[in-house]
């Protein structure tokens, strides 16, 4: 389990090139002929999914959905739907009722030649108080042995707790690092996942806002986001930026790279859907970037299609070709 761990930590994203000699299977699942082999681009040596893509839809036949995943290219899974009470993964869906034994998933994902190396979940506390210190850290605890067992890398908190000024901030960030702690503990690195309210400004508890502000004056107040990056300790907390999420914070996700290069450790790379295909996102110069500061990993992560409500699976094979065939995916 550590030579795992250790193993996936040194292979920092800037050095991960083509496998050599491998391509991807026909979208059939046969072999691919000698001529489609030379043209098919070299499969990648990481290339991560967040499991939430697929929720259900992968639980429903999960040894036939991982050995699909491998096929297109995937290599890296990040698990989510996290339960203490069944010891293992379902969905965030009240209604569902499939869940699979945390071993058992590793297992078939072994089978399959995927690794479960990170895993998105959210403390069942939620009032951050220094007061509900002991709670957050009897959950993590648990979730940490588990995730310790299966191998995972990395555990991210991806739910923004409930801060409406600076001083809410830091007694998050005291609970961040306390968390940090016990997993760095078990030999894994914690790390909090932004959507676009961590780039919401706030004050100080007795700062009042101007009833008048001048369009020309300063903004007032702090990011979310740049309050715990600042107020965590970079040895037990680290970040995954979700760069779509980062974009509808009206935010630049490259600067905060440039900004955070050592906090940043993580990406989720998301879009209106299919990877590439709505033209808002610039992912040549954000994995530039990311190779740039030596991240450790990326997951694809896809919504549900709300404009033809089409099939998860087509949307994460599609994503994946995308990025199997780009040149400045390493």
């Amino acid at each position: 389990m550590t030579n795992r761990r250790t193993f996936l930590k040194s292979l920092p994203l800037l050095t991960l090139g083509g496998a050599a000699g491998s391509s991807l299977l026909s979208s059939c699942g046969g072999a691919a002929t000698d001529a489609a082999a030379e043209a098919a681009p070299a499969k990648k040596e990481w290339l991560g999914l967040q499991c939430y893509s697929l929720g259900e839809d992968l639980l429903k036949d999960l040894p036939n959905g991982l050995q699909k995943l491998a096929q297109w290219g995937y290599t890296d899974l990040e698990m989510f739907g996290y339960s203490e009470e069944k010891k293992g993964f379902g969905t965030y869906s009240r209604d569902n009722q499939i869940f699979i034994d945390a071993k058992e998933y590793k297992k078939l994902a072994d089978e399959a030649g995927l690794r479960i190396s990170s895993s998105h979940l959210n403390p069942t506390v939620r009032e951050y108080k220094k007061e509900n210190m002991g709670q957050f850290e009897e959950f993590w605890k648990k979730a940490a042995d588990l995730h310790a067992e299966i191998g995972v890398s990395y555990m991210v908190q991806p739910s923004m707790p409930n801060v409406q000024t600076e001083e809410d901030c830091m007694v998050v960030c005291e609970i961040f690092n306390r968390v940090g702690e016990i997993c760095k503990e078990r030999g894994i690195l914690w790390g909090y996942h932004n959507h676009s309210n961590e780039f919401k400004r706030v004050t100080k508890a007795n700062e009042k806002p101007d009833p008048n502000p001048s369009p020309w004056a300063p903004p007032k107040g702090t990011y979310v986001e740049e309050l715990f990056i600042k107020n965590t300790d970079p040895d037990k907390v680290m970040f995954e930026l979700d760069v779509y999420w980062t974009m509808m914070g009206q935010q630049d996700p490259i600067e905060w790279m440039q900004d955070y290069a050592d906090r940043i450790k993580l990406l989720h790379i998301k879009d209106r859907w299919i990877i590439g295909d709505s033209g808002m996102m610039n992912f040549e110069n954000i994995f530039k970037q990311a190779y740039k500061n030596n991240i450790l990993g990326f997951y694809v992560e896809l919504e549900r299609d709300r404009r033809f409500n089409r099939p998860q699976f087509e949307g994460v094979e599609k994503s994946a070709q995308y990025l199997t065939a780009a040149s400045f995916v390493k």
